[in-house]
Parts: C-alpha cells; structure tokens; sequence
C-alpha cells in the first residue's frame, strides 16, 4: 500500500514529538503503521492530522499524540503478552503489535473487529488476536498479562482487569467519569500491590459492559 507522502509523515512525526512522544521506539512503531488505512470515507483525507476521527459503531479513531502518549506510558518490551480494551479502529493494536511478542484486542462491536482483522491481515501484521468480547472482564483464558491498555474511560480502573496484570505489569487507563475530562493513569503491580501515577487530562468514550447491537 503507498502510505503518506515524506513530508506527510515528517509533519506527522513532528506533531507526535512536540506532543511529548519521545520514546525512540514508539515514534519508530508509528512512522511504520500508516493510520491511512485505519481512517475510512469522508475524513480519509485528515488521517495524519493529529485530531480523533469518527469510525463506525458511533465510535472514535484517538488522534495519534493520544496514542502515542498512551503507548509511551505502558513501556511496553519486546517479550511482552498485551491486552488492549477496546479495538475501535485497531490503530492502536497494530502499533503494540510492532512493540510486543503478542497483542490481544477486545471489542465489543463485531463490525469493527471484522474490518480491524481485515486491515491486520492485509498489513502483515500477524501476532495480532483481535475478538468480540465484552473487554470489562478482559480475557481470563489468557491472562496473566504484562501490560494492559484501555481505550476507554472507567470511573476507577476495573477490578477483573487489574486482576489479570502480572506482578510486575503496568496498565494504562483513562479514568473519570465520562461526561467531564478524564484522567490518564498508569498502574504498576509489585509483590505488595498497586501502585498509580497520573499522566495527563484525555477524554474518552466510556468503557461499556455487555456487547454492541451491531452483528
């Protein structure tokens, strides 16, 4: 596929850094996952503007300062299993796909785990498992996990989540409530508990139980 145009991509890349994106290899991980293909119809044309975009489902696409940020925050290694909470576009998990061993993305709109799998599958991206679930309870079949990202927006960081974050593991959650700008947190789990630190104000759509109407 031919992605942006260099100058594109050199504006796009300078956008990410001069948003507090630093991390030499998440700035790799994003100049290689064009956010092209993720951006579909009449908002194509600004995918590698640094803003959300609407996608399908009534859900957004994260402007990539926000992805950036988000995935900076998780420190994610190359042996890493991760767990993403919320698929959406899944532009996020092609980006944690390039950082991690293994991703594992949850949605609970089967549509648009349908169309991200086309996308992984077309973009190579094969140590992706992307599935129709309801992601408040995670994956219990798969856990323990080294890091966990949410794309969704909890009061407090949920309980079955935490629960599946290895010793050691760091998650990353928005939290507030979602109506009013929410919180960034990052998570740590030690041999004596959790430990939390805050990153930064985002807002984000509101982390839903059960699954989408849509089939």
């Amino acid at each position: 596929m031919t992605g942006p145009a260099p100058e594109t991509k050199m504006q796009f890349l300078f956008a990410l850094r001069s948003k507090g994106v630093t991390d030499r290899r998440v700035l790799n991980a994003m100049e290689e996952i064009d956010r092209g293909p993720f951006v579909r119809g009449l908002f194509s044309e600004r995918a590698y503007e640094d803003m959300p975009l609407p996608i399908a489902c009534g859900q957004t696409i994260s402007q990539p300062s926000v992805v950036g940020i988000m995935t900076q925050a998780l420190q994610v290694n190359p042996r890493d299993k991760v767990l993403e909470v919320g698929t959406g576009s899944g532009y996020q998990a092609a980006i944690l796909s390039k950082l991690a061993r293994r991703v594992y993305t949850v949605e609970r709109h089967a549509r648009l785990v349908r169309e991200a799998r086309a996308i992984f599958e077309a973009e190579g991206l094969v140590n992706i498992t992307a599935m129709t679930a309801d992601g408040s309870h995670g994956l219990p079949d798969q856990a323990p996990f080294d890091r966990i990202l949410v794309t969704a927006a909890a009061e407090d960081p949920p309980g079955p989540l935490l629960a599946q974050l290895k010793i050691g593991g760091i998650m990353v959650v928005p939290v507030g409530q979602s109506d009013t700008v929410q919180t960034l947190i990052r998570v740590r789990r030690s041999e004596t508990g959790l430990e939390y630190d805050e990153i930064r104000p985002v807002r984000f759509v509101p982390l839903l139980e059960g699954l989408g109407q849509d089939s």
